[in-house]
């Protein structure tokens, strides 16, 4: 049987917010709610479930990171820059308001309103297609 990611939980102060962000930065559909999650479904059927954690709202932030076409990006980065969050080309957060290029590709990494950091590339690392 092949392994496949099928979810994962992502801490927020306010899942519903931090669900209805991603779509808005995204694209895509708009979260539904799932038990004490809401819930965002990746193209690859992957679903992210935002989780409130919560009164004090302390959780350790993740590294999230996803594959798109180049017209995703576009759409994507734009989205990124139109709201005016700081976004940077490398995960250590050195080169502001700049992507990569990487193996061909763009990537940019991006912070959302809970701390976690969020990255969209067009081409996996290492130049090699992987399969869907």
């Amino acid at each position: 049987m092949a392994v496949r990611l099928d979810h994962t939980i992502v801490p927020a102060r306010d899942g519903e917010a931090a669900a209805r962000w991603f779509a808005d930065v995204f694209g895509t559909p708009e979260p539904i709610r799932f038990s004490v999650f809401w819930q965002v479904t990746t193209a690859n059927g992957v679903d992210l479930d935002f989780d409130t954690h919560g009164a004090d709202g302390q959780f350790t932030t993740g590294h999230y990171a996803f594959r798109v076409d180049h017209s995703e990006f576009d759409a994507i980065f734009e989205r990124i820059r139109s709201s005016g969050s700081s976004y940077w080309a490398d995960p250590g957060r050195r080169q502001v308001g700049r992507i990569n290029h990487h193996d061909g590709g763009r990537g940019v990494y991006f912070p959302n309103p809970d701390g976690h950091l969020f990255e969209i590339i067009t081409v996996p690392y290492g130049g090699a297609l992987k399969p869907d």
